[in-house]
């Protein structure tokens, strides 16, 4: 008998396209009939909106539904910051699954830190990355349709390298980078190549 060839394994979907949950789609229904008693939307506007809502299957389509209104205080915006020292010998956070707070301090000490957003958990509309290159610098990697304002910080010595491309999915982050690049710089990008290879060849479970 001929061996069959294993499947192929899937690609990384924009985020934008990734499949929205139960809670996902709740949430808007929350937000939805909170805009209605605030007088915001009609009850025809409501009725249709919600229908929709229950019928989303992405974050795309759930994101248009909303896009008209003030934005509710998302879960995450109240954690405490994430806190990363390089220190001697370095620090990351990702590419595995990590919840993404809204404030995450990067100190690139004589180690280096880098920072992988690319399978995160992320529901805030923006995300705050102070970040001081010093003496090995910082590396910042965000998924292709994720977005990043780099004017906000200083460049230094090491200067900044802005990698990424302004893109954005409707339903995505926006990093928005503060800090200074110190002596080494800070780097903000797409996944490289190898980052790709490594990503397809451990697609993300449930």
């Amino acid at each position: 008998m001929t061996a069959q060839s294993p499947e192929p394994f899937p690609h990384p979907v924009p985020p934008g396209e990734l499949r929205a949950s139960h809670d996902d789609r709740e949430a808007v229904v929350e937000q939805l009939r909170d805009a209605a008693a605030e007088g915001r939307i009609d009850l025809d506007e409501l009725d249709a909106r919600l229908e929709q809502a229950l019928t989303s299957k992405t974050y795309a389509e759930l994101a248009v539904l909303t896009a008209d209104l003030p934005r509710r205080e998302p879960p995450g915006s109240r954690q405490p910051p994430l806190v990363l020292k390089g220190g001697l010998h370095g620090a990351s956070r990702g590419p595995g699954r990590w919840e993404v707070p809204g404030h995450v301090i990067a100190h690139g000490g004589l180690g280096g830190v880098k920072l992988d957003f690319t399978r995160a958990e992320c529901r805030l509309p923006e995300v705050t990355v102070e970040a001081y290159g010093e003496a090995a610098g910082v590396t910042i990697v965000i998924p292709d349709g994720w977005a990043a304002d780099t004017g906000a910080l200083d460049p230094g010595i090491g200067g900044l390298k802005d990698r990424t491309t302004s893109d954005r999915l409707p339903g995505t982050p926006l990093i928005r980078l503060t800090g200074s690049g110190g002596m080494a710089g800070v780097v903000v990008r797409h996944p490289n190549r190898w980052e790709r290879r490594k990503l397809n060849g451990n697609p993300v479970r449930d």
